[in-house]
């Protein structure tokens, strides 16, 4: 097989962990005989800074055609921390999800037995624990109008869906529902908002079509409280924009590390497969953010091509460098390994070049010795 792959660095650590990505990519196409494509293109605070302009022309052209697109991060303090700037690096990413149709975030969540001593739930809450979340993303608040009068002192965002932007996504989560547990959730705020009554009415119109999966609905403050106290009972998860972007960020931490977790964003067409934490500008060049987060989303971009071998392939090397305490800073502050020492392993792992003894001595050589 032969793909096209546009690769976005980003800025901060993005750069850092989709090297590591595409090395791990690039084991998979020795192992299994296939020939990926690069090309990299600008996006962010990067692309600021060299042209003006978040997203650039050259890299919608792009990114409209090839066949995936592997994301880092995007996100500098200097806009973070001036509310005044009239050009911000998530200008970029809200305008490509809307170039390219992005209209679903797929975010999958489950838990390594090896790390459960590292998240704030108890491990008789965490056995079991395996959902993804599907989270409207080109419409809603976030993209509605939005207004501030003219004295600065009053302030408006409209929240806006239609029945066709509700439907699409909804056929899609009953869709992989009906391929995992036959379990949906609805989370809105039906009780409140007339946008929620919307998506409520539709979802429960589609449900007809699919008798085989059971639909639940919870509000979305129930829903926080119930990722808390019992994660395990989730299976797929559909929410608007804003209460996906708010949950899927509390689910993410049951996990025990926010560098873990990948993500996909899909439509109609290309799609973007994107680890879900952020730039993390205060590690950026210092080789210890948690690559397997990238690397993860690389196993989602490769099941978008079909090549589910090849996607357990790079699940099963993540889990073996887990198992085996092969691990970078924000799992184990003090034994820890460096991204580019994380990224070699698990290639390693998936070209099938690791022996049947591990050498420590030689991967002790790449670990830190700071206290």
């Amino acid at each position: 097989m032969e793909k096209n792959i546009v690769v976005i660095e980003g800025d901060g650590i993005g750069p850092e962990v989709t090297r590591q990505a595409v090395k791990v990519l690039n084991a998979v196409a020795e192992q299994f005989g296939h020939e990926f494509f690069y090309r990299y293109c600008l996006m962010g605070a990067d692309a600021i800074d060299k042209t003006g302009n978040p997203l650039p022309d050259e890299t919608i052209e792009a990114c409209l055609n090839s066949d995936a697109i592997l994301f880092g991060a995007i996100g500098h303090p200097k806009y973070d921390n001036d509310p005044s700037a009239k050009v911000r690096p998530e200008q970029g990413l809200l305008k490509l999800r809307k170039s390219l149709q992005l209209f679903a975030n797929i975010r999958p969540v489950i838990t390594y037995p090896s790390l459960q001593h590292l998240s704030p739930l108890k491990a008789q809450q965490l056995e079991g624990v395996d959902f993804i979340i599907f989270r409207e993303l080109t419409g809603g608040i976030y993209f509605g109008k939005k207004e501030l009068s003219e004295d600065g002192n009053r302030a408006a965002d409209d929240c806006v869906y239609t029945r066709a932007e509700i439907e699409r996504i909804a056929h899609l989560a009953f869709q992989y529902a009906r391929q995992r547990r036959k379990k949906l959730t609805l989370v809105d705020k039906a009780n409140v908002l007339e946008t929620s009554r919307l998506w409520r009415k539709v979802v429960q119109e589609i449900a007809t079509q699919y008798g085989d999966v059971k639909v639940d609905f919870l509000f979305v403050d129930n829903a926080a409280m119930q990722l808390i106290i019992n994660p395990k009972q989730f299976d797929v998860v559909l929410t608007e924009n804003m209460f996906g972007d708010i949950i899927s960020d509390e689910a993410s931490v049951i996990s025990g590390s926010l560098g873990l977790l990948p993500s996909a964003s899909v439509g109609s067409g290309v799609a973007l497969f994107e680890p879900i934490h952020g730039s993390y500008p205060q590690a950026a060049g210092k080789d210890i953010a948690n690559p397997l987060g990238c690397i993860l989303s690389a196993a989602m971009l490769l099941d978008h091509f079909g090549l589910a071998k090849e996607a357990e392939a790079i699940r099963l090397g993540v889990e073996w460098t887990l198992v085996n305490g092969f691990v970078t800073k924000d799992i184990d502050p003090i034994n820890f390994y460096f991204t580019s020492t994380i990224g070699e392993l698990v290639s390693d792992f998936v070209a099938n070049r690791i022996p049947g003894g591990v050498n420590q001595a030689n991967i002790e050589l790449r670990k830190s010795t700071i206290i």
